[in-house]
């Protein structure tokens, strides 16, 4: 027979020292990534500079800006927009980065000094509801992160089950948008 300890609360400064340790460790590992990824987007999104006379913001004429834009016509059945697809790519390496590179790239977008006013009402503008929709089922699908697919890859010991595991999640996550954004489309 098994006897139970008897339960008792919680230690409220051992349980603020746990949470402090995971939030460091989360700091560093996954906040480092993050930093970094961000820097080599707005370098993307900054380089090259625009052409003489350039109408659009400067970021439409970057490389980011090109790649978005090859981008779009892949993802544009499913909803999203060249800023949208540019933010995909760094969100391959951590879902986290994701949302810094949503802000990140639109707030290149913006055209004009007040950048941080003008950020919520653009992304309100340029975004449906059955995009916002569509953009969650992709996260939902999608491969969590390069880092899951590299573990399998070593603990496999073969390119075979990690090639096969992005390309399904890929698919999954394409056709579950697509369908997402065909119905959300057709309801509004």
């Amino acid at each position: 027979m098994l006897e139970l300890p008897a339960y008792h609360w919680p230690n409220l400064r051992n349980l603020g020292i746990g949470l402090w340790q995971r939030v460091e460790i989360f700091m560093t590992r996954v906040g480092t990534i993050i930093l970094a990824l961000m820097v080599i987007l707005w370098a993307l999104s900054s380089f090259p500079a625009p052409p003489p006379g350039a109408t659009g913001p400067p970021i439409q004429y970057s490389i980011a800006g090109h790649l978005g834009a090859w981008l779009a016509v892949l993802f544009a059945p499913i909803g999203f927009n060249w800023q949208i697809s540019i933010a995909l790519v760094p969100g391959l390496a951590a879902r986290e980065v994701a949302v810094g590179a949503l802000g990140t790239v639109y707030a290149l977008s913006a055209t004009g000094n007040d950048v941080s006013g003008a950020l919520t009402p653009l992304i309100a503008q340029s975004w449906s509801l059955p995009t916002a929709l569509s953009l969650l089922a992709w996260y939902v699908f999608a491969p969590q992160c390069l880092s899951t697919l590299a573990t399998v890859k070593r603990e496999t010991n073969s390119w075979r089950y990690p090639i096969i595991m992005a390309g399904y999640m890929f698919a999954l996550a394409y056709l579950g948008s697509w369908i997402t954004y065909t119905i959300a489309k057709a309801l509004s």
